[in-house]
């Protein structure tokens, strides 16, 4: 019987009726219906401080970064639906990965949230370049992490006309590649959650 892969989806941003947010709705329903067990969460639910590292020496990581961290560990893979700022990763999901970056113990146990875990990645914009600058930066701070990002991707351009009333993509291009990252995703976490440690 195969593995049902266990994928977290969040997106980059919690702004009301953000393409993120949006993109990150059709990853969820693509996910499901290619058969992984999907949890969608909002990075609203989990605030945490700007990462300082006096912070982190006088009162240790926030209890928000570990509940995430737990999350992460409990799933196979992430997909990560982000919107650019400035060309560049979006500040509060950099804030998130920094925190969540720095757990290290979990009830005395070493854990390491991102390392051996997969991510598939999307970006949207309003704009036509759909956030390539900001996906291409991503994959390196998280590849960074010790995590295997999937080669394909899902830009999203010209966001506030890519979907239709049902929330769905309206082009059948960006459908497909959806399609794609999603099954790639699906498939390298099956493949790496049934490796055998040495």
């Amino acid at each position: 019987m195969a593995v049902i892969p266990k994928i977290l989806v969040f997106a980059g941003s919690v702004r009301a009726g953000t393409f993120s947010g949006r993109t990150a709705d059709v990853a969820q329903k693509e996910l499901a219906v290619q058969g992984a067990e999907v949890t969608r969460i909002s990075l609203g639910d989990y605030p945490l401080p700007i990462m300082d590292e006096d912070l982190d020496k006088e009162k240790g990581v926030p209890e928000n970064a570990l509940k995430l961290a737990r999350m992460i560990i409990a799933h196979d893979g992430l997909l990560i639906a982000t919107p650019e700022y400035n060309g560049s990763i979006p500040p509060l999901l950099k804030n998130t990965i920094d925190w969540v970056s720095r757990v290290r113990k979990d009830g005395g146990r070493a854990v390491r949230p991102f390392a051996g875990k997969v991510a598939g990645l999307s970006s949207s914009s309003s704009g036509h370049f759909a956030g390539i600058r900001c996906i291409n930066h991503l994959r390196a701070v998280l590849v960074h992490c010790q995590m295997e990002v999937v080669t394909p991707e899902c830009s999203v351009p010209e966001g506030g006309n890519a979907f239709d009333e049902d929330g769905r993509f309206k082009d059948e291009r960006l459908h497909r590649t959806m399609e794609h990252l999603c099954r790639t995703l699906i498939e390298t976490s099956r493949m790496l959650s049934t490796r055998v440690e040495p």
